[in-house]
């Protein structure tokens, strides 16, 4: 149905002019995220029943338009919409897919800032990646997680679901009294319960966030708080199962903290911490900002690793997935460096394990088999598809990116002010390979850095050693 009937349908009178394009064109996702408008601002009001699996959710967003709209369109996958207004007053809308499209009463010029909220609700779906992970909402034997990355976030809240349009946030969650609903940034008050029978807990994320790195993990917890030895507040929310098994590496969480600040700069936050649930509740670790969730118990290199991405992932962001690397080759590297720094592999013991055999010195050989996810399958700078982007050239080769840098500049000390540099001057910032490539030549002129991008970034196949 055309769009302009579409509208019509739902809610009678004719569209003038087009909506914002319906995706950024995004390489590997091109729908995800929308264009015409940047969100400053989310508020998320939900209420999540675990023995049903019904979400209810009201969804405003603050938003400036970056050129005149008569409409736009925000990401939204399952769930029911109830009505939309705009700055308070009706609006119409239309569903198509992942798009809700609405239609203000009003156009919008460029430059105006406005308001969409958006009432819905339902059972949010479980979305299955093209690599053949599991995001979105999922749901726990106790409650719920709901992860992002790359576009799960559109299972549980209408958005701009695309890592290049960043905002703060409010979530303020309802839950069954006796569980946690733990969310990122920091809790706004103590938890609300009301009647006996259900806990409010409202959370705030000062920060710039991408969609992706937002959280919610509802379910029984031991929840912690602390500080650093710094000051920093620290929140961990464990599943009791878990208890036992996290508290050695979650007691290096200070530590961590403090030796990525020597490293990274300053960290990007107001506070940090962890969630671990039980295993399988998730099937991978990711970076939720500020409080990055774990599948049981990590071990101390995830750890470091989850943490690392706090500067690198959370606070630079990659501009699309096709720049993943720059995220998980940081936080890969940030493992070696820790076991350098802690009596352990060098990274160059690292980088050579991994060149002549394919494992890191460390037990881990590797895929071994000459699959597609082999160390050599593909450059990290240019994955063949969605279904690679977390592909092991996207950690692990990246990683052997960033050595071949501390190679070319010759100067250990020099490679450290780089990681320190590019963390502190794109802090809570997007950027893509270009932006990289080009600061690191920028900064150091003198050196050339062409055979590291041409054989190393964007090469086919095994470089020859160097």
């Amino acid at each position: 149905m055309p769009l302009a009937l579409a509208l019509t349908a739902c809610a009678g009178g004719g569209v003038s002019g087009a909506p914002g394009d319906d995706g950024l064109g995004d390489p590997y996702f091109p729908r995800a995220g929308n264009g015409g408008y940047d969100v400053r601002h989310y508020s998320l009001t939900l209420d999540y029943t675990p023995a049903t699996r019904h979400l209810t959710g009201t969804a405003v967003l603050t938003a400036r338009a970056t050129r005149d709209l008569s409409a736009f369109r925000l990401d939204l996958t399952g769930l029911d919409v109830a009505s939309v207004t705009v700055d308070r007053r009706a609006a119409r809308w239309n569903r198509a897919g992942q798009e809700l499209t609405v239609r203000p009463r009003d156009d919008l010029d460029a430059g105006d800032v406005f308001r969409v909220a958006v009432r819905y609700g339902g059972t949010p779906v479980t979305v299955t990646d093209p690599d053949g992970s599991e995001e979105g909402w999922l749901p726990t034997v106790d409650g719920a997680l709901a992860l992002g990355q790359p576009t799960g976030s559109m299972a549980w809240f209408p958005g701009n679901h695309h890592p290049s349009d960043k905002a703060s946030y409010d979530l303020t969650v309802t839950v069954p009294k006796g569980l946690w609903a733990v969310s990122n940034g920091e809790l706004r008050g103590e938890p609300v319960t009301r009647g006996g029978r259900t806990t409010t807990y409202a959370w705030r994320v000062a920060e710039p966030m991408a969609s992706h790195a937002a959280t919610v993990a509802i379910g029984r917890y031991d929840v912690r708080r602390t500080t650093t030895g710094g000051g920093l507040p620290v929140l961990t929310a464990v599943d009791p199962e878990q208890a036992d098994a996290s508290r050695a590496a979650l007691g290096r969480i200070a530590e961590v903290i403090a030796w990525g600040e020597r490293n990274f700069g300053p960290y990007p936050f107001a506070s940090t911490g962890v969630i671990v649930d039980r295993p399988g509740d998730a099937g991978y670790a990711l970076e939720t900002q500020n409080r990055p969730v774990f599948p049981g118990a990590p071990d101390t290199a995830l750890l470091v690793h989850e943490l690392a991405h706090q500067w690198y992932g959370d606070s630079v962001t990659p501009r699309t997935w096709r720049d993943m690397w720059l995220s998980e080759g940081f936080a890969t590297y940030a493992e070696w460096l820790w076991r350098e720094d802690h009596g352990g592999t060098t990274a160059e013991e690292t980088f050579t394990a991994l060149y002549e055999g394919g494992g890191d010195g460390e037990g881990d050989e590797g895929d071994g088999d000459g699959g597609e996810d082999d160390l050599w399958a593909f450059p990290p700078a240019d994955p063949p598809d969605a279904a690679h982007i977390s592909g092991r050239p996207v950690y692990d080769r990246a990683a052997m990116v960033l050595h071949q840098v501390r190679r070319a500049l010759g100067d250990d000390a020099a490679f450290r002010a780089l990681l320190r540099d590019w963390a502190t001057e794109h802090r809570h910032g997007t950027a893509d390979t270009g932006d990289f490539t080009a600061w690191v030549e920028r900064r150091s002129p003198e050196t050339d850095f062409g055979g590291v991008w041409r054989d190393w970034l964007y090469g086919d196949g095994k470089p020859d050693a160097q």
